[in-house]
């Protein structure tokens, strides 16, 4: 794909990502995953939901890739929504319950949808020795708006000063997303909802507000007409 995957554009050199991109990108990945788990039937667990298998196309529409190990679930009739597997996924990224449960079900795909939206908020990679000791970014998180005044410095600050509230209700989400309790997660449907919700208009009018300062001469020098 054009601009490779999320994973590098968020924590390579050679890509920046304003907020309004990553809201789109966000939107675009849980559009997907809706379609995998309430439009198909039989519903779709794809697994592995991580930042690397989240494709960027030239205007950064996200397109959700890798469905090596994905899973069919079992028709709605059947009274089942997990399939018994072999434990698979990236760590950092599978539901905490996968791993003693071996049960793949749709809400092991949010939590790790909420990992991918902790990401986009703060900038940080799913774990890290900043981190501290046996945590990762949810744990990290949590103790940081439990913290006062704590949650605002988990935002990625090369972006914040404009979108504060904005990440702030996404990080809502995210923390819902990644509820320890499997049953207490929205479904997919409803995180786009959500996420939909949101004040797009006001996201999209910050974009090309930015686009026309910086098409703006820096000083009056700089502009030979003096305007």
């Amino acid at each position: 794909m054009p601009n490779g995957n999320l994973w590098d554009a968020l924590h390579g050199e050679q890509c920046f990502l304003d907020w309004p991109t990553r809201h789109q990108i966000a939107l675009g990945v849980a559009q997907g995953l809706a379609y995998l788990h309430h439009d198909l039937q039989p519903a779709i667990v794809h697994r592995d939901i991580k930042s690397t298998n989240i494709l960027l196309n030239v205007d950064f529409q996200p397109k959700v890739a890798d469905f090596g190990i994905a899973k069919v679930l079992q028709e709605k009739g059947a009274g089942k929504d997990s399939s018994t597997t072999i434990i698979a996924g990236t760590t950092g990224y599978f539901a905490p319950e996968y791993a003693y449960s071996c049960k793949a079900t749709t809400k092991c795909d949010v939590y790790s949808f909420g990992i991918v939206l902790m990401e986009l908020i703060t900038g940080r990679k799913p774990t890290d020795v900043e981190f501290g000791e046996n945590k990762n970014i949810t744990s990290w998180v949590a103790w940081k708006v439990a913290s006062n005044g704590g949650a605002m410095d988990i935002l990625d600050k090369r972006i914040s000063c404009l979108f504060k509230d904005e990440m702030m209700q996404v990080l809502g989400i995210a923390m819902r997303c990644t509820c320890t309790v499997p049953s207490l997660r929205p479904a997919m449907n409803e995180v786009v909802q959500l996420l939909m919700e949101l004040d797009l208009c006001k996201l999209k009018s910050c974009k090309e507000l930015n686009k026309f300062n910086e098409s703006l001469p820096a000083t009056e020098a700089d502009d030979p007409n003096g305007t």
